[in-house]
């Protein structure tokens, strides 16, 4: 019998599979990637015994994949929060998915783990640009300003790290990242102990500096679109930076571009609570667009389609 472990290269991912593991301590393979890497289950090969856990991916994206593990004879644990559409009626499928606004991957595990390793799951909260969330759960679980402030860094370093065109962008190959998290049952030894949290921080502080001077390409009352350039420490921030800018003006819808292989472009979008289109319906509009209400992105936006993703996501989130 084979585990496997397929998990979003993000701190939401990354924090999932730390509870996971550090529940239940077997031996198991790791498919992953960068963060937009979400069609992982095309790369798990499973026959009849095989156990598999999901972590942090739609459900949508990876239908037709599931349903072939399934019928290999495999188990399958779906921990998610993305949009995920008709569930698989299997006695061999396992759901734990809630597609609200106010949850991420890793507090459906700590909710199933019964809390047993719960500042994981405050950190991923923070990582998820759920910041009232993760301040709320520090505050229920008695942790200082202090220490909530350390795990919220340790969450934006984690979700800096998945956004790359390929690992080779990344600072950590999130197998990597997941093998030096794992031996830390709290996260705050292995922000104490770990050298792997100040090459993070080191990364993530350089590659913030050069963002942090790069002026908008289109601001509307109510949208802001950024387009970066091509390079490594652009793609690493795309993420982070959408979640920066939306604390900034948290009245704006924002988009983030970057540049990807094939004239195409990343794209990252955020969307304030309060406006009627969520930010997944918006960007399933585009081919390879998906994501969650709060936060959508599209893989690949060819750049002949620029002008008509900014003229729509204008319409659509621009203040009267």
């Amino acid at each position: 019998m084979t585990i496997f472990y397929a998990f979003n290269g993000d701190a939401d991912g990354l924090c999932a599979l730390q509870q996971i593991r550090l529940a239940d301590p077997r031996e198991a393979e790791l498919v992953t990637g960068v963060k937009r890497d979400i069609k992982l289950l095309r790369r798990v090969q499973t026959v009849q015994g095989d156990e598999v856990t999901v972590l942090d991916v739609s459900l949508d994206q990876n239908r037709d994949d599931l349903a072939r593990i399934l019928d290999s004879g495999a188990t399958v644990r779906y921990f998610d929060h993305h949009h995920a559409g008709a569930l698989p009626r299997s006695a061999r499928f396992e759901a734990h998915i809630e597609e609200s606004a106010d949850v991420c991957t890793s507090i459906l595990v700590d909710r199933h783990l019964a809390g047993a390793f719960h500042a994981w799951a405050i950190v991923a909260a923070f990582g998820d640009n759920l910041r009232h969330l993760g301040m709320a759960l520090a505050k229920a679980a008695g942790i200082d300003a202090e220490t909530a402030a350390t795990l919220e860094k340790l969450g934006i370093f984690l979700n800096y790290n998945a956004y790359g065109n390929a690992v080779s962008d990344l600072c950590f190959d999130p197998r990597d990242l997941a093998g030096q998290l794992l031996p830390f049952a709290e996260p705050l030894e292995f922000v104490r102990r770990s050298p792997a949290f100040e090459r993070l921080g080191a990364c993530y502080e350089e590659d913030m500096q050069r963002v942090r001077h790069l002026p908008p390409a289109r601001h509307v009352p109510g949208a802001m679109m950024v387009v970066l350039p091509d390079e490594a420490w652009a793609r690493r921030v795309i993420g982070v930076l959408a979640n920066e800018l939306t604390q900034a003006h948290p009245e704006c819808a924002i988009a983030i571009l970057s540049p990807n292989a094939h004239d195409c472009y990343t794209v990252s979008v955020r969307v304030p609570a309060q406006r009627h289109i969520a930010a997944d319906e918006f960007c399933r509009g585009f081919e390879t667009g998906g994501g969650r209400k709060l936060a959508g992105g599209i893989n690949a936006l060819p750049a002949s389609d620029i002008d008509r993703f900014a003229a729509s996501f204008e319409a659509r989130f621009r203040a009267c």
